[in-house]
This record gives structure tokens, sequence and C-alpha cells, in this order.
């Protein structure tokens, strides 16, 4: 019989990546807390119309890329690509806007799109969001990138870029789409079948192009950035200079315009060259039109997501031991009697102590403990029972103390020893 398989696309997350998940989200909800951000969940399915009008018809999510079937009933569901446009919903539905002045929210979880997959692009992946709502003050653009550089920091990751840009407003895009159309007319035989449709529909869309030829086109051509309204110009100079204030190193990207159509004013992206091809592993922006568009007041909005596939694979290796993590290696009927008093003590503590089901020797436990990363080894047998000991083996420092046979005086001295 065949076996059955996960998805293509789809896949187990386990051991080592499993814990780097956790600690990604632990670091998260911890700026999350000091800043002021409070969590929510979102449900996986949405009404597919929330992501047309929302992310846009003419973009790749919309036109390639979303998990959309008829239920029984016969509306068309979406499995959620992206989570700003629930938050925007939950934020409206829930009568966020009338109740506070100011918003501040993040979620987590998976997100699906029906894409190629690829070394840290899965089509189930996963995704922290923040969003702030009600706030237009460029001063929360650059806070927002200061968060993401101590987040960044207290994981341990340094080599990445910042990249910031401008897509201005609809006044802005309105008045250089003919400028930005004419450019792409006499280069129409260097762009992909993509980016002729683009042309027609959202010219804009053209920057944000993967292919290798559209890319060098886009290079020559003339960038919105150089055409900004007054108003959008002065929302970045002033953005650029709280970037300077929070002490952040940025890099302008003209050519830099985000895969959505609800972005204005403020983008930019986080990036690795140790990523590959695809190199962003944390992207956002400003929407100040999206909650209007959605049915609701004239709202400014602003947020990113990271990508935790991505950023997980830029975490240094866990460290080998655990240490808060033990082993109780037990030889004989006495000893293994002695294991569930030591094992409701150990867990009053919070300390982790494993253990061997099976009745095996001493080196056999001693190896399945090294294997397991544990830091320590409480030892019983027969002649420590005699004594009245348990024996504490440290497996980094090879040194070994002897503990009171009592479980709660013998963890008690366990803690003490080890700082645990």
């Amino acid at each position: 019989m065949e076996k059955i398989r996960t998805l293509r696309g789809f896949r187990d997350i386990v051991g080592e990546e499993l814990e780097k998940f956790r600690r990604v989200e632990a670091v998260f909800r911890g700026h999350c807390g000091i800043l002021g951000f409070r969590e929510i969940e979102l449900p996986v399915l949405e009404k597919t119309e929330l992501f047309v009008r929302s992310i846009g018809d003419t973009t790749d999510i919309v036109e390639k890329e979303m998990f959309t079937f008829t239920d029984i009933g016969g509306d068309s569901l979406t499995m959620r690509p992206e989570a700003t446009a629930g938050m925007v919903r939950s934020y409206l539905q829930e009568g966020l806007h009338a109740k506070e002045r100011m918003t501040k929210v993040f979620t987590m979880g998976p997100m699906f799109r029906h894409e190629r997959p690829q070394k840290g692009r899965y089509r189930e992946f996963h995704q922290i969001d923040v969003e702030v709502f009600g706030v237009k003050e460029p001063l929360v653009d650059a806070e927002l990138i200061w968060m993401i550089r101590m987040f960044l920091g207290e994981l341990g990751v340094e080599k990445y870029r910042i990249e910031v840009n401008s897509v201005g407003c609809k006044t802005c895009r309105e008045s250089f789409r003919g400028v930005l159309v004419d450019f792409f007319e006499t280069r129409k035989g260097e762009l992909c079948e993509d980016c002729l449709r683009r042309l027609e529909r959202n010219p804009l869309r053209i920057f944000d192009c993967k292919n290798e030829q559209c890319i060098r086109v886009t290079g020559d051509s003339p960038f919105l950035f150089d055409s900004l309204c007054g108003e959008c110009r002065d929302h970045f100079e002033l953005f650029q200079g709280y970037i300077e204030d929070f002490g952040v190193s940025v890099e302008t990207n003209k050519r830099l315009v985000r895969g959505l159509d609800y972005y204005t004013k403020t983008v930019f992206e986080v990036t690795s060259d140790d990523l590959g091809a695809q190199k962003a592993f944390i992207a956002g922006g400003r929407y100040d039109n999206l909650v209007g568009e959605m049915g609701g007041p004239a709202t400014a909005g602003i947020g990113f997501a990271v990508g935790v596939e991505r950023l997980v694979m830029l975490l240094a290796p866990l460290s080998g031991k655990t240490e808060k993590r033990c082993f109780f290696a037990h030889v004989g009927d006495q000893a293994r009697g002695r294991l569930i008093p030591l094992l409701k003590a150990s867990a009053a503590r919070g300390i982790n102590l494993l253990y061997s089901y099976e009745a095996k020797s001493l080196k056999s436990q001693m190896r399945y403990a090294d294997n397991l990363g544990c830091g320590f080894v409480l030892i019983l047998g027969d002649d420590e029972i005699q004594k009245g000991v348990i024996v504490l083996r440290d497996m980094t420092g090879k040194t070994q103390h002897e503990l009171p046979l009592d479980p709660e005086k013998a963890i008690e001295e366990l803690e003490r020893l080890n700082g645990l």
C-alpha cells in the first residue's frame, strides 16, 4: 500500500526548526508587550471578496496564488494568503475604530499561497503580522522599523539590510502613470507576459516583477519617488529624520514597491543575502486608504509581516545542551520506584526531567541522555539508595555531586548548584 505523504508545498515542522519557531514567537511576543501591542487570532478562512477588494485583482496573489473554493452553501471562500486584510476586517467588525483612538495589534499563524515551492517558501507558510491603526504621523513608521531592529538583535540576526521607499498617494501615482506607460511602451519587447498585462492594468506593478529581464528594464525607467507630491515628500523626509533619531541604518531603494495594491507612502523590506534569490524576510508599509476602501471611516494604517520560515533560516544553531533539561538514569526496581516522586518534584519547579520508560543499562541510559541534549543526569541505583544519595553528573563539565535522596530536597539542591 502506498504511503500517504504531505501535499506539495506543505510539510511537517519538527525538531530544532520547531524550537526556533517557538523562540521567534516568544521573543516577538515580548517586544510586542513592551510596545503596547495586543494579540488577536484571525480565522484561516475568509470570504474571497475580502482579499480581492483589499489586495487588488491585478496582483499575482489574487490572479494566480489563492487557495479558493466554493463551499456547500455556494459561497466563495479563500484560505488567507496574508493577514492585513483580515486585520482590517476584524478592526471594523469589532468596532475598534469607534472605541479607540489608536489600535496596535499583532497576530501569528499560517498563510497559504499556491506558488512554486522552493527553499524557505512553501504553500503553507507562517507569518507574524503587526498593524497600527489610527496614526498618520511618520513617527510610527520609524518606530516599527526600530522595533524590527530590536527583535532581530535579540535573536542574534546581524547580516541584513533595511530598504525603504515611498510609493506616494493616489494623486502621485495618477500623475506618474502616463510617464511610466510612455516609457514601458518603448521597451515592450523586453517585458514578460505578466508585465505586458500589468502595463495595461497597473504599470507600477512591473517594478515588483522578479523576471531578471524586467528588472533590467525597470532599472532604466523613471521612478515614482522622483515625482512625489509635496505632502508625500514631506512625510518621507520626516520619516527619515525619525529613523536617524532611533539610530537605525536604512537604504532608500526607489525601485521598491511591494506586491500589494493597498500600500501608500512608506514601504520597506528587510533583506539578507544569506537567503538566496528570495532575499526579503520582513516587509510592510503604510496603507492609509485601505480601511476606508473596506467600508470603514478614513483611517491611517501601517504594518509589517515577518516570514517565519525565512527568518528561522538566519538563526544560529541552538545549543546542544539545555540547562533546564535533566535526565533520570535509574537501575533496579528500587530506583525505578522513586521515579514518580522525583518527576513530580521537578515538574513543580519547572524542570524538564526526562527518563527511559524501559529498564536499560546505565551506559545505555547515559548515551540516551546525551542524544537528548540533557545538561545534567541524576543517577540512582542500589548503591546510591544504600548511601542515601542521588548522584548528579554535569554532562558538560564532567563533574559529579551527591544530592539528598529525598526528591524535593534533591531538586532544590540541583537548582542551587546549577542555577536552574
